[in-house]
């Protein structure tokens, strides 16, 4: 079957493109700058007169040229592919979904550089040892949603693994049983092995939930794992302002710091619920490598995929652009040129001459 489908091979540089708006803000502010410095020196009207040979416009092309450069110059890093060639692929391997909890406590920093980075960046690993198993990312707080549907597209899945945060699920509270219910619900029928793997600080307030809803996971051979985040002693859990910077600490009602621990109890019962292990989670060890070692102990079941295996790089349309606009950007000079003041077209003629 012939198809056609783009895909960036390195997706993680187009984050750099986030450096556009913050160059756009410091050429505005210098141009600002500027402006009230000469306003200081004269009035803005003899500008010309003081400085004839100066040309915003001409700066403002210059800059945004540049700016297409970088955009460009980031797309051809990124490597932007089209697959021209898919086939069905036979794989073996199980269903795995990691369910993964994103309420506030997951910001405490017990475990460097807090619980939920912690837990991204031993995801993120793991991803790179699995082959041939399909696997889904679900999120928790006060609710739970598929942030990615199984597959076995391991880039998608790190992409969106690297957007998880926080401030996704307004709703707070640790909602545990709620993720086991929509991972086996996202499953889907079929003959494959699956498991789930838990990633939270187990704040759950309501196990009875939980347990019941591992209960009937482990009623249909889902096997779970859960991973403990947090040190015994706990922490406190930061808070941020709009801008990502720290401005403080959760305080209860009488003013006094919350500090949020782990309940080991509760992950521990679901994963001996789940005919699964549960690990505690440390600064040197997550825990998700031994979990993996006893999922591959698991019999595979054969799984049919459809992949590109064809794949052809367009990043050299990006660099040749990006080359010729850096070209013609610094043919453009950014003041004009003595001979240009001798053709103003625009001058009033003095109809006494």
């Amino acid at each position: 079957m012939e198809t056609n489908i783009l895909r960036f091979e390195h997706p993680e540089y187009l984050y750099w493109l986030a450096i556009i708006p913050i160059l756009i803000g410091i050429y505005i502010t210098i141009r600002f700058i500027s402006k009230k410095r000469f306003q200081v020196f004269a009035e803005s009207k003899f500008r010309d007169l003081l400085i004839p040979l100066i040309s915003t416009s001409r700066s403002n092309i210059k800059f945004t040229l540049f700016l297409i450069v970088i955009i460009l110059g980031i797309l051809a890093a990124a490597n932007l592919q089209t697959g021209s060639k898919m086939e069905e692929v036979k794989r073996e391997g199980i269903d795995l979904y990691f369910c993964v909890d994103i309420s506030n406590s997951m910001n405490a920093e017990d475990i460097a550089p807090n619980r939920l980075e912690r837990s991204k960046q031993a995801i993120n690993n793991l991803i790179n040892k699995l082959n041939g198993d399909r696997i889904g990312v679900i999120i928790f707080a006060g609710n739970a949603y598929v942030q990615l549907p199984i597959t076995t597209d391991y880039a998608a899945a790190k992409m969106f693994l690297s957007t998880i945060d926080t401030d996704l699920i307004p709703t707070q509270g640790t909602e545990v049983g709620a993720a086991i219910n929509l991972a086996v619900k996202s499953f889907g029928n079929n003959d494959h092995g699956k498991a789930i793997i838990i990633i939270s600080d187990g704040e759950d307030h309501e196990n009875g939930a939980a347990i019941k809803a591992a209960q009937e996971a482990a009623q249909l051979g889902i096997k779970i794992y859960t991973i403990g985040m947090g040190l015994e002693d706990g922490a406190p859990i930061p808070l941020y302002n709009q801008y990502g910077k720290r401005i403080g600490y959760k305080k209860d009602r009488d003013g006094n710091i919350v500090i949020t621990k782990l309940d080991d109890n509760l992950l521990r019962q679901i994963a001996e619920i789940g005919d699964g292990i549960y690990r505690r989670a440390s600064n040197s060890n997550v825990g998700l490598d031994e979990i993996f070692e006893d999922i591959n102990k698991a019999e595979k079941s054969e799984i049919d995929s459809k992949v590109f295996t064809d794949y052809e790089d367009q990043f050299q349309w990006f660099l040749g652009a990006a080359i010729i606009i850096l070209i013609i950007e610094l043919l453009i000079s950014s003041g004009k040129k003595d001979w240009e003041t001798k053709f103003n077209f625009f001058e009033p003629k003095d109809e006494n001459n």
